[in-house]
């Protein structure tokens, strides 16, 4: 089922930034996708890394905030990828059916329609399941063909439409393995309606199947275990001692197969032979129904053969062991009623992961577990320990987010203590009115400049010395303007003028350099102040607007809480609830396997009365178990 996962992700493949535009869509596969929202790219990084919650979580919250405006069609399709692993079926397919529309490429479209309905098979929605099926328009790709016309072949058996199913062109061929389960399938459903004549070659072709891959070899047992309990209910015991003679003694199947072995011998009369199997099975797990069985059936062939003291011998064992494992069950039954079961599954697995394709692997050393193990396998205990297992998790986040709440409500209280501290500050820099005066500074400057400029004054950007050079020159000239006649002064004035004449060679040597450099200064210097009349417009809105936002996040924040309080509550009486339930079911297990054993010990206790009575009279009656029939 995790397969449709890729198919989400298909529309959701991410070039980099600099790749050129996609190429169009082929008739299969989803265009490539350039991620143009940075929120679209914060939900695909949780979405890679399987935090399919908390991916879910940020889509919808930038959803409802408008923050995935170029993507939310892609966000869509994800969504009801995520939907999909949650097991919120009921949620993907809706969204799915407005989706999956003719603008979808078909090859995305069919295999999205075909998961969308093994997972509606899963659930039990057959009605939805099939018309998600009819919705494929022509062949999927590869396996996946095989695999629809297969899944179409079940939907159509457990409904109870066995001809339809046979009809069906594509569900037989295929993949070894596929063909395989589906004729088994097929075989066991005809034998559920009374058709076994029509069910023997599909479960004998199953049964006689070369192979030596795991999966396949544990179908061929259980092919040829429900063919030979067909056949020992059909009262057939030598079809049926040929079908069980094929499963091997160390498989899963081994104890069905050996106690109707057993009866299929004592069917025939042949009990001498019928002890082989039972003693066989005896010697195990008394767990197992099948060997709770052997308990009664090995007492029952050697009453059969007249040797009451071991037929005796043998039930009084039986009737001990059964008082045994009822005292565990009842001990298991308490421990159940205490609470304890559901804590000791989930105890330290806090990384176990949550949704909807998540299962329970192990079991924990706890007196109940070792009855449970059918339990834990069934369907409906591993999809309510899914729930059970969603919610605490669930409790878990909302038990995060609820201290989240409390660390926003600390972060605003210490936004008001330092808003607090930093608004005389404020308001003394805004009554400054500062960047006026440095705007003024900047106009005079800049007026100078323009006049420099204009003028030619090359003196007036010469560095510090050169201009104090400049001004000593002309008080000198001034001096010696002022000083009359003479030798002496001429000479004076003369050298004068070469110095002035090299100081004004320099400066207008570097004057344009000088000029543009003054000019790029001053237009950084009115870039700053414009980043500064900026800021100081930023900083008078919010000397009046913080006070009003620490206002609506609080409340915000105080709405949330109570709806987090209010959703926990819920959540902790749904966990209940669930929890009652699967402990109902364990419980219900135990019980019924109490009956079973209250069963046999009856009719042990009968059969042992009748034992005695018999080696008193010689009467020939031995009351005979019932033949318990496998679950396929």
């Amino acid at each position: 089922m995790r397969s449709i996962l890729p198919v989400i992700a298909a529309c959701c493949i991410v070039p980099c930034a600099g790749a050129a535009a996609p190429a169009p869509a082929a008739s299969d596969t989803l265009p490539a996708t350039r991620v143009r929202d940075l929120h679209y790219g914060d939900v695909l990084f949780y979405f890679y890394q399987d935090e399919n919650l908390e991916a879910l979580t940020r889509l919808e919250a930038y959803d409802h905030w408008g923050r995935l405006p170029n993507h939310r069609y892609e966000a869509r399709l994800l969504q009801g990828g995520l939907y999909l692993s949650l097991g919120l079926h009921n949620e993907a397919g809706a969204l799915f059916e407005k989706l999956l529309t003719p603008d979808v490429p078909a090859g995305v479209r069919n295999r999205a329609w075909f998961y969308l309905a093994k997972v509606w098979y899963a659930r039990g929605y057959d009605g939805r399941a099939e018309q998600a099926l009819r919705q494929v328009q022509g062949r999927l790709a590869g396996a996946l063909e095989a695999e629809r016309q297969l899944l179409f072949a079940h939907l159509l058996m457990r409904q109870g439409r066995f001809d339809e199913a046979i009809e069906l062109p594509g569900a037989w061929q295929g993949p070894e393995d596929w063909g395989a389960f589906a004729r088994y399938n097929l075989g066991v459903a005809l034998v559920r309606s009374g058709r076994l004549g029509e069910a023997d070659p599909f479960l004998t072709g199953v049964g006689t199947l070369n192979t030596r891959r795991p999966e396949l070899v544990n179908l061929r047992d259980r092919a040829n275990l429900a063919l030979g309990f067909a056949w020992l209910q059909a009262k057939e015991p030598a079809k049926a001692r040929l079908a069980l003679q094929r499963v091997r003694l160390d498989g899963p199947f081994s104890n069905k197969a050996l106690l109707a072995a057993g009866w299929a011998d004592a069917a025939l009369g042949e009990y001498r032979a019928a002890l082989r199997p039972w003693l066989e099975l005896r010697d195990r797990n008394l767990l197992d129904a099948a060997v709770q069985e052997s308990y009664l059936a090995v007492p029952y062939a050697f009453g059969k053969l007249e040797a009451h003291a071991q037929a005796a011998e043998y039930y009084e064992t039986a009737i001990r062991s059964f008082d045994e494992e009822t005292a565990r069950l009842d001990a298991s039954i308490g421990s159940i009623h205490s609470g304890r079961m559901l804590d000791r599954l989930f105890d330290g697995r806090e990384g176990m992961r949550y949704g909807w394709f998540w299962q329970l692997k192990e079991v924990p050393d706890a007196p109940e577990s070792r009855y449970l193990y059918a339990l834990l396998a069934s369907h409906e205990f591993q999809e309510g320990l899914k729930n059970y297992r969603d919610l605490v998790h669930l409790d878990r986040m909302l038990g995060r987010w609820t201290g989240d709440m409390d660390a926003f409500a600390s972060m605003l209280e210490a936004r008001a203590r330092a808003h607090a501290e930093r608004l005389p500050q404020a308001d003394a820099l805004l009554a400054s009115h500062a960047v006026d005066g440095l705007q003024l500074r900047h106009s005079t400057l800049e007026s100078r400049l323009r006049a420099v400029s204009r003028k030619g004054d090359a003196a007036a950007l010469g560095t510090p010395v050169e201009r104090d050079q400049w001004e000593r020159i002309r008080r000198l000239e001034a001096a010696l303007a002022a000083a009359g006649e003479g030798e002496e002064l001429a000479a004076a004035r003369e050298k004068l003028r070469l110095v002035k004449g090299v100081l004004d060679w320099q400066l207008r040597a570097d004057f344009r350099e000088r000029l543009w450099r003054s000019g790029s200064e001053l237009r950084e210097l009115d870039a700053g102040l414009r980043e500064a009349r900026s800021r100081w417009v930023r900083v008078e809105r919010a000397r009046m607007s913080v006070p009003a936002d620490t206002g609506v996040f609080a409340a915000r924040i105080a709405a949330l809480g109570t709806r987090l309080t209010v959703t926990q509550a819920r959540l902790a009486e749904l966990r209940r609830k669930q929890g009652d339930h699967l402990e109902a079911l364990a419980v219900r297990e135990l019980e019924a396997q109490k009956e079973r054993l209250a069963s046999y010990r009856v009719q042990a206790r009968f059969a042992l009365a009748s034992v005695y009575d018999r080696a008193a009279s010689a009467e020939p009656a031995v009351a005979e178990p019932a033949v318990a029939e496998p679950a396929p």
